[in-house]
């Protein structure tokens, strides 16, 4: 019998509340793994009124004796990573050894989380005018979300999460309907925990779910990762209801591979950072600009470095790339590059109608480059969001630089270089919100703001570190006076 998914809330599994399921499938061989509920206004009705009943008593528990459910939540995770693991693997078609290293980056929200008692902390004036006092304090907004996208299950919603509940918001997560398990596994580990009923739910579904989280009066924080257009719209319809809002969106990250620049080093960074989770990731590489006469020496590598690594099931051991999520993204990411090539791309190396041995009906795409292609054309400007690498050649860093920053997204960008001077230009003059030096994903680490310029973000806190804790907080100022009579009446 297939699996029926419930909701988390108010410390129990609950049924929908709505009547429409949707099948939730291994995009290795495309087979059904469980049915999900595709949402219901209701659900996030019950879910915020649980989340609004626990508030008080949460936002009033002390920081240090919130955050010893942090730490346990640190050791659970730990502990059962490998299952974790293979979760997230079975419905995002990652490799295990990718799902392992995005259970690490959770982790690491969980520990800077920790540290709330020390970075809740603000600011004290003594005798702003005689006798007078000023300080602020941050207090709770009081319920928190997180509509997380399908290609980080684990991490993403981690992103958020510690911070909000160490802060003394309550809180709801709404999971990709792609891949429901792997956050639904968390919550029956997380019940180890013992949490107070209400301070940390989960409600499964797609828009109508969103809409609900969008449009309800006591949420006022909503944190969203995805594409730009559904960004653009989350964080519209987000702040028409006044609610705060951080919608990361879309990427097309470019990296620029100076003539200086360590050519094997260089080459496997790029092939990792273009093809690792078969490019479903808003750092991927999307775009290599050589800069100078001597660019083939790095086009030719980086084909060949693409063309030997291993796609399949990611549960497979040798496996470097699985399938992209779904039938009808391989369609989608076919297309364009097909319309790459109708506008004049040269194929370097296509990895449509690949065959993967053992795995049926799976969803892969292998890794695919194109050279040649205008930067007129759509498919250059689009994000692609599948394992498709374009390589184009400029003359100088500036000419780079420029057609970075014609470019509607801003989330990442990289250079490769031996030279200071080019790298600190580069630093110093691109338009993108995480720049990387000699790396090829420029992913923040935890105490860092995970930051996004352009369309690639909508708001104006990023998740992670001390702009979540700004986020899921607001300031109060207090102006006080004390006279020594009225003291001395007491």
């Amino acid at each position: 019998m297939t699996r029926k998914l419930r909701n988390y809330i108010n410390g129990k599994w609950t049924e929908t509340t709505g009547s429409l399921f949707l099948d939730v499938i291994n995009p290795a061989d495309n087979k059904t793994l469980a049915i999900v509920p595709a949402g219901s206004r209701d659900d996030i009705i019950d879910a915020a009124r649980a989340a609004k009943n626990a508030s008080a008593d949460w936002r009033n528990m002390p920081a240090t004796q919130r955050i010893q459910y942090l730490f346990k939540m640190k050791q659970i995770l730990e502990t059962n990573s490998d299952e974790i693991s293979a979760i997230c693997t079975a419905e995002c078609g990652k490799t295990l050894q990718e799902s392992r290293a995005e259970v690490v980056r959770a982790i690491e929200n969980i520990e800077v989380a920790c540290g709330i008692p020390k970075l809740l902390q603000s600011d004290f004036s003594e005798d702003i005018t005689k006798g007078i006092d000023e300080y602020f304090i941050r207090q709770p907004l009081g319920i928190g979300t997180c509509i997380a996208p399908f290609n980080f299950p684990v991490m993403i919603p981690f992103w958020f999460m510690p911070y909000a509940i160490a802060c003394g918001n309550t809180y709801i997560i709404k999971p990709s309907e792609k891949v429901p398990l792997t956050m639904t596994r968390i919550f029956e580990l997380l019940e180890e925990l013992n949490l107070p009923a209400g301070v940390l739910n989960m409600v499964h579904g797609g828009k109508e779910t969103v809409d609900a989280i969008l449009e309800h009066p006591d949420i006022p924080a909503i944190s969203f990762v995805g594409s730009t257009n559904v960004a653009r719209y989350v964080y519209q319809t987000g702040v028409a209801h006044n609610k705060r809002v951080q919608a990361q969106g879309g990427a097309k990250n470019p990296v620029v591979i100076m003539p200086d620049a360590d050519v094997d080093t260089t080459v496997r960074i790029v092939t990792d950072s273009a093809f690792g989770c078969a490019g479903q990731r808003c750092l991927a590489a999307s775009i290599v600009i050589t800069v100078g006469k001597e660019s083939e020496k790095f086009a030719d590598k980086i084909v060949s470095s693409a063309k030997s690594r291993i796609t399949g099931n990611g549960m497979d051991k040798g496996v470097e790339m699985g399938p992209v999520i779904s039938k009808e993204s391989r369609i989608s990411i076919e297309k364009l590059i097909q319309k790459g090539i109708d506008d004049g791309a040269t194929i370097l190396l296509d990895g449509r109608n690949i065959k993967v041995e053992g795995s049926g009906e799976g969803n892969f795409v292998g890794p695919t480059v194109l050279g040649g292609l205008s930067t007129d054309s759509e498919v250059f400007k689009t994000e692609i969001f599948g394992p498709v690498l374009i390589i184009i050649n400029v003359e100088t860093l500036e000419d780079a630089i420029d057609l970075i920053n014609d470019n509607r997204y801003g989330n990442s960008a990289c250079i490769f270089t031996a030279s200071g001077s080019a790298a600190r230009k580069f630093r110093h003059d691109v338009m993108a919100g995480n720049i990387g030096v000699n790396i090829g994903i420029a992913a923040p680490m935890a105490f860092f703001p995970f930051s996004g310029w352009k369309e690639s973000f909508f708001g104006d806190l990023h998740g992670q570190s001390l702009h979540a804790i700004e986020f899921y907080t607001q300031t109060k100022v207090v102006i006080e006076r004390w006279h020594d009579e009225w003291t001395r009446k007491f």
